[in-house]
């Protein structure tokens, strides 16, 4: 996809339904999709869907987040991330919004040769996911002094990561969204970067409306909300349209003056001998224990059946991960986990199976792991 496409007026006057991604096919006729953009995601389960989002969607979720981060006719937007994922999807939408400049780095991730692009480019704003924050860091690259703002999404960027960059003097802003949201739902504010990079809470912006379920899922309502969605099940396309003004997510989290901390998902919490267990809980801490070694979409922890304790946990790499940054963490997690949250011993994986965006595909990884023909020893 032509990413500048984005930036024209006619696509955003164009009623016709248009895909980020590689639909396969025509789409389908469905009058409900006139002037919306159609986005693929995995969701938990690992079968595949289409967010649909209305363009007045996408471009109140734009200006939104260019009010929030100074954006101006002078600003210059960066994208490095694919245009078929909401996130970058939304960088172009912004510069439209904005009527400010856009430039794309369209090559290879590179981080040196990022930091030459935005400098060449003067660009003031850009968003990316935390492997390119680390890749940044681990790099030792400083900042060039054109940018004013990266907006870190699509993962968790732990503390130390976050510190780090800073300290390099990139402008890193942690934020939360989801494609249902049409990216951003809360971000850091500018203030936030005179003092030290926290992973949370993070405000709200706005245009959103949130509180959470009695079991403290987020449920959010605002005018970037997605439409409905597409799903084929035996060859056939159905839309099934969003019914209540309100979104219920899978996400948990704790709201406080319109302040957000992420907890993690419903889904990803499964009980070994009793005991509720995070997944994500335990990933962030073997990256925080790592030193800042081990980088984030590297790994996952995954549950598998077990007779006697309900689920096991695996933790899965990418092969390139050093064994020795990994071995050195896991005996450290082991020192000190309790008996419900020990992992067996760690698969490598020569494939490492992830989304554009480099988020690892956790429904795939564990049914590799399911199909292995044999379950590593404790």
């Amino acid at each position: 996809m032509d990413s500048t496409l984005l930036t024209l007026g006619m696509f955003w006057r164009d009623p016709a339904p248009f895909s980020a991604g590689g639909f396969l096919g025509g789409l389908p006729e469905f009058p409900e999709l006139r002037g919306h953009v159609l986005f693929k995601t995995s969701g938990s389960s690992g079968n595949p869907k289409w967010i649909a989002l209305s363009k007045p969607a996408l471009l109140a979720s734009a200006e939104a987040v260019n009010r929030h981060l100074g954006v101006t006719p002078h600003s210059c937007w960066g994208l490095a991330l694919p245009a078929h994922h909401v996130g970058g999807f939304g960088v172009a939408a912004r510069a439209f919004a904005a009527g400010c400049a856009f430039r794309e780095f369209g090559r290879r991730w590179d981080p040196a040769a990022f930091a030459t692009w935005l400098a060449e480019n003067e660009v003031t704003h850009t968003s990316l996911v935390p492997a390119q924050v680390h890749d940044l860091v681990t790099a030792g690259i400083r900042t060039p002094s054109s940018l004013r703002v990266i907006v870190v999404g699509g993962g968790h960027l732990d503390a130390g990561t976050g510190q780090a960059a800073r300290a390099l003097g990139w402008p890193v802003l942690v934020s939360y969204g989801m494609t249902e949201a049409a990216s951003q739902i809360a971000t850091a504010t500018l203030d936030s970067l005179e003092t030290i990079y926290q992973t949370a809470p993070i405000p709200l912006l706005p245009i959103w409306q949130a509180e959470t379920s009695p079991d403290q899922r987020l449920r959010i309502s605002g005018p970037a909300l997605f439409a409905g969605t597409l799903i084929q099940e035996s060859h056939t396309w159905t839309f099934f349209p969003r019914l209540s003004e309100w979104h219920e997510t899978s996400d948990l989290v704790t709201l406080e003056n319109r302040y957000l901390t992420p907890l993690g998902r419903s889904d990803l919490r499964v009980k070994v001998l009793g005991e509720l267990v995070d997944l994500e809980a335990i990933e962030r801490e073997l990256i925080d224990r790592s030193e800042g070694k081990l980088q984030p979409g590297a790994f996952v922890v995954v549950a598998i059946p077990d007779a006697r304790a309900e689920y096991a946990l695996v933790p899965v790499f990418d092969a390139t991960v050093n064994r020795e940054i990994i071995d050195t963490v896991l005996s450290a997690h082991a020192d000190r986990a309790p008996g419900f949250e020990r992992l067996l011993a760690p698969r490598m994986l020569e494939h490492f199976p992830r989304s554009p965006l480099g988020k690892p595909q956790r429904a795939n990884i564990t049914a590799e792991i399911l199909s292995s023909n044999q379950t590593p020893p404790p």
